[in-house]
């Protein structure tokens, strides 16, 4: 019995091989970078990216409508709202900075594809709403939870500032200050994020030591 579950597993695993072949995960191991702040609490899914841009299929161009209504007037690309970050020259980087309980609303994962074809690897806040936060870590997106003190201690930081994001250690650290916090992560999206694996780069990847088992127990 448990040799057939194995091999029927170790086929799928063969099949999905071809199926992934498109879409590869970046590894993130340590970022250190500049930030893009947006002090605004409960940003919802909707605001990262409106409803009206949800019919693609393809995680491809989304960056493109990343805070589509809070960058341009009445949808325009030709008026862009200069008091939002996004449109700000003085802040880039590969971080995004939010208010608390960011990605709340609906649990639509293209939220998680905008924020990552834009350019963000990481979003740090000091809370998330649960299903932003999985669709987040399951498109290579590090969403790093903080205290609010931690927070504030960011946004109160100049437009020049650096943070430094290290994966393994778990730790976050204001560059320019030293002040470091720490933040958690499940050991199972910590592995996949180190390696650049999405769920099924996980299971190819054990696709030897599952034949291996297999053959074991034959």
């Amino acid at each position: 019995m448990v040799s057939r579950e194995l091999q029927h597993l170790s086929n799928h695993i063969s099949r999905l091989t071809t199926h992934n072949s498109r879409y590869k995960m970046k590894a993130l191991k340590t970022i250190e970078s500049r930030f893009v702040p947006i002090n605004i609490e409960n940003i919802d899914t909707d605001q990262i990216i409106p409803a009206r841009f949800l019919k693609a299929t393809t995680k491809d161009g989304f960056g493109k409508n990343l805070f589509r209504d809070w960058r341009y007037e009445n949808d325009n690309e030709a008026k862009p709202k200069t008091d939002f970050p996004l449109n700000q020259n003085q802040y880039s980087g590969e971080i995004l900075v939010a208010g608390k309980n960011f990605g709340c609303g609906s649990s639509r994962e293209h939220a998680a594809w905008a924020i990552l074809d834009y350019g963000f690897r990481v979003v740090v806040s000091s809370f998330y709403a649960d299903i932003f936060k999985n669709n987040a870590l399951n498109n290579g997106v590090l969403p790093v939870q903080v205290s609010d003190q931690f927070l504030q201690k960011i946004f109160n930081q100049d437009n020049s500032s650096v943070l430094n994001i290290h994966l393994e250690e778990q730790t976050i650290t204001i560059v320019s200050t030293g002040e470091q916090a720490s933040f958690e992560i499940s050991s199972y999206k910590k592995t996949c994020l180190l390696n650049g694996y999405d769920d099924i780069d996980f299971l190819i990847n054990m696709k030897e030591e599952i034949e291996q088992f297999e053959n074991s127990v034959n």
